[in-house]
């Protein structure tokens, strides 16, 4: 249901829609503060209430899912809407699993001790207040916020081991490039406002959709927000700091960049290309394939040459993100027709929930086999991990099947249902271009199959973890196949999401 005269109700200041942002705010304060008294030992005070606030937050953006009405407040900055409710969900889910797999990491490691050992789990908690606020702007300016708030946390996770050099390089590598991609992003905002003559994404659509404007300087405008969204993705040609930085960084702190950052990436994606500016599809869809085809390419030829682990998962998300970017552009392939082009936003909605799930695991697995003095960064790490651990060995094996797009696993339905959405446009060379360069991906991926399950292990170091980070990764490794096998319900949960948002 939607809140009858929208307009009217979003002047109101209702703090109900965003209870969520306020519980976390207030729960990553106190933490902060609680942290300050507690020494090293009692460290895991911090962990436990990071993950209740994290459920309190759940609690209550479910409720708001559960009610399926669209509401605006705060003068029409942010909405609650179905669609940023479920992102929200698995949003919670992927910064708590990040946080259970990093405890002992980040343990081992020093990044836990000290006066504000807490720091990492109260940054991440930051990080995830911007990425709320980003899946629920539905202003200029609230978006703007929601991502600065996140990339500046993540820029202080990055550098957290100062007495790293990798990672202080990393986070110098990150903190230009990044504020590069602010500017393109705030430039592009600047161009539209001016042309329009308004913050707000609803008035900017209704503004372009009325003609009166020039189109060149929407363009413009367009050029440079898709530049920095991409960054934000990590899309070629805004590629450049995804490899440096994911191998630079602490794994945990490479997690928390690579997992529910690209959920919040996609909504603001939706909320000002296809909220904002449909009408201008034409336009942003040309540079969406331009960067989908090149980061396919890319992406998977350039992680074929990979013997470090991270860095060769660096470039397979470069080309995952082609695959969104082809979800995105085949929405509007054709068509202006709301309706018609729910399906194809469903399905780069679903194929984003499964990539970062799948990912998570990944890191987790990463994280396991990581221990004090030792990263296991290399491919070759993985050697023999069958006789290390067989139940892992299976994890990992459906980890990585998911991301090569091997059925029945959860990233075999999300590649198809973008696939059939690009078919279904008429675009068939673009549909064989990306299963062919998925075919070149599924080498790399089998080749850590092929180290797990048929080499000796060069470390026969016992696996030793939390019993929380292998429960957690266990269900993790089993809910890939268990959504591959029955995705409907999530796919249908994505589609009539997308509905209401785009009737709105």
């Amino acid at each position: 249901m939607i809140t009858p005269n929208p307009q009217d109700a979003a002047n109101v200041v209702n703090l109900v829609p965003a209870y969520a942002e306020v519980a976390l705010l207030i729960g990553a304060s106190a933490i902060l503060l609680i942290d300050m008294f507690l020494s090293k030992a009692q460290r895991s005070i911090t962990y436990v209430l990071s993950l209740l606030t994290l459920l309190v937050c759940a609690g209550f953006s479910y409720c708001d899912f559960a009610s399926g009405s669209t509401v605006y407040t705060f003068h029409g900055m942010f909405v609650s809407d179905p669609m940023a409710n479920l992102l929200k969900l698995f949003t919670y889910l992927t910064v708590g699993m990040t946080l259970v797999y990093s405890r002992q990491y980040a343990d081992d490691r020093g990044m836990l001790s000290g006066n504000l050992g807490g720091e990492f789990y109260v940054l991440a908690l930051f990080a995830m207040l911007g990425q709320l606020i980003m899946i629920s702007g539905s202003n200029f300016l609230s978006i703007y916020l929601g991502v600065e708030l996140m990339s500046l946390s993540l820029y202080a996770l990055v550098a957290l081991r100062r007495d790293n050099h990798k990672a202080t390089e990393a986070a110098m590598k990150y903190f230009i490039l990044g504020a590069l991609a602010s500017g393109f992003l705030l430039y592009g905002i600047s161009m539209l406002y001016g042309a329009t003559g308004t913050l707000d994404i609803r008035g900017v659509s209704a503004a372009v959709a009325a003609g009166t404007i020039k189109p060149t300087i929407l363009v413009f405008g367009i050029v440079f927000l898709v530049a920095g969204l991409a960054f934000k993705l990590g899309a070629v040609p805004f590629h450049m700091w995804v490899p440096d930085v994911y191998d630079g960084s602490p794994t945990a702190v490479t997690l928390l960049l690579g997992g529910a950052p690209k959920i919040a990436t996609f909504a603001i994606c939706i909320r000002l290309l296809v909220e904002g500016l449909l009408p201008m599809a034409f336009d942003w869809q040309q540079m969406l394939l331009v960067l989908a085809v090149l980061s396919l390419a890319i992406g998977n030829l350039t992680a074929i040459a990979q013997t470090n682990i991270k860095r060769m998962l660096a470039y397979s998300t470069i080309a995952q993100i082609g695959f969104v970017l082809l979800g995105l552009l085949s929405g509007v392939a054709g068509t202006t027709d709301r309706t018609g082009i729910a399906a194809a936003y469903s399905g780069a909605m679903y194929y984003v929930i499964t990539y970062v799930l799948t990912t998570v695991g990944t890191f987790g697995t990463l994280m396991l086999l990581s221990r004090a003095g030792f990263d296991a960064d290399n491919i070759s790490d993985f050697k023999g991990l069958s006789k290390r651990s067989g139940w892992f060995a299976v994890v990992m094996t459906i980890l990585l099947f998911s991301l090569a797009g091997v059925p029945p696993m959860m990233g075999f339905a999300a590649k198809f249902a973008v696939l059939n959405s690009v078919l279904g446009t008429g675009q068939i060379w673009l549909t064989v271009f990306a299963v062919m360069f998925s075919l070149i991906g599924a080498f790399y991926y089998l080749r850590v199959i092929k180290h797990i399950w048929f080499d000796e292990p060069e470390d026969n170091t016992p696996l030793a973890a939390y019993g929380d980070v292998k429960l957690v990764l266990s269900l993790n490794g089993l809910a890939i196949v268990a959504l591959g096998v029955l995705p409907g319900p999530l796919l249908a949960a994505c589609l009539t999401a997308i509905k209401v948002t785009l009737a709105t």
